[in-house]
């Protein structure tokens, strides 16, 4: 039986373990899935191969400390210095990044995007802002603060903090803080954010499982947004493909985690 877990603070909320275990009970797939609230993300590589583990998830806010905990990077991780997938691959700890391809899937309804607006500047930021910015869309971040925009100025993203943020139109507004998990809070000053909101024609959440203020804010402007749900279904198809070594149709273990969200 091999043992795969999600790290993370807080991580009481998270529906990985029931994603990833009905996937392995529906496949007859030897694994077995637990969620574990590490509060100081130093510690996260001596912690995986205390327990053993064979691989884990990695949510806020700890996913650019696994990056520094690998051995090895693969893939779009090493353009972005976060990882939020890690596998033990022969007593190396080996880190992926399923985070962009999971919001992209869950945002294919919305068509064409040509201009976003991304709230925060930690892990996911990162994830998103730069799977977009490859691509060639207009990539904006906004933070409190200067302290965590250098890396998206070094890129070339346009960057803002709450003091000299510009009301502009924008396709997508995404909201990547943990604003709105445990308390009721907004990404953003509420004199700022609605003005925002009114010129967009979508809102995204990367927190799911609960309408937050800024889902709440969304409805009662009219917009069009979604909650973190489909994010969380698309990279955890991709993050089960890699537990189970590519035993697996990407589409059967869909099917199964779909599933998952019916209990």
């Amino acid at each position: 039986m091999k043992l795969f877990a999600i790290f993370g603070d807080p991580v009481a909320h998270s529906r990985s373990p029931l994603m990833h275990n009905h996937v392995f009970r529906s496949l007859g797939f030897e694994g077995c899935y637990t969620r574990i609230q590490l509060k100081e993300g130093s510690k996260l590589r001596e912690t995986f191969f205390n327990l053993g583990l064979s691989g884990a998830n990695v949510t806020v806010p700890h996913k650019e400390a696994a990056f520094k905990a690998c051995d090895e990077i693969r893939g779009f991780a090493n353009r972005i210095g976060v990882v939020n997938t890690l596998i033990n691959e022969n007593g190396k700890l080996i880190g992926y990044n399923t985070d962009a391809d999971g919001f992209n899937f869950a945002i294919k309804s919305f068509g064409q995007l040509n201009k976003i607006l991304i709230i925060g500047a930690g892990g996911t930021a990162k994830a998103i802002g730069g799977f977009y910015w490859e691509l060639g869309l207009d990539v904006n971040i906004l933070n409190r603060s200067e302290g965590r925009l250098d890396y998206f100025k070094a890129e070339g993203m346009n960057t803002h903090t709450w003091n000299n943020m510009p009301i502009e139109s924008y396709d997508l507004i995404v909201n990547t803080t943990s604003a709105g998990l445990e308390d009721d809070n907004l990404p953003a000053p509420i004199e700022l954010l609605k003005p925002l909101l009114q010129k967009a024609s979508f809102s995204a959440d990367a927190i799911y499982g609960k309408v937050t203020p800024f889902l709440k804010l969304s409805a009662e402007l009219g917009i069009t947004a979604k909650d973190g749900a489909d994010m969380l279904l698309g990279q955890g198809v991709l993050a089960n493909n890699y537990f189970a070594e590519g035993r697996y149709d990407l589409k059967e273990i869909e099917r199964y985690m779909k599933e998952s969200f019916l209990f």
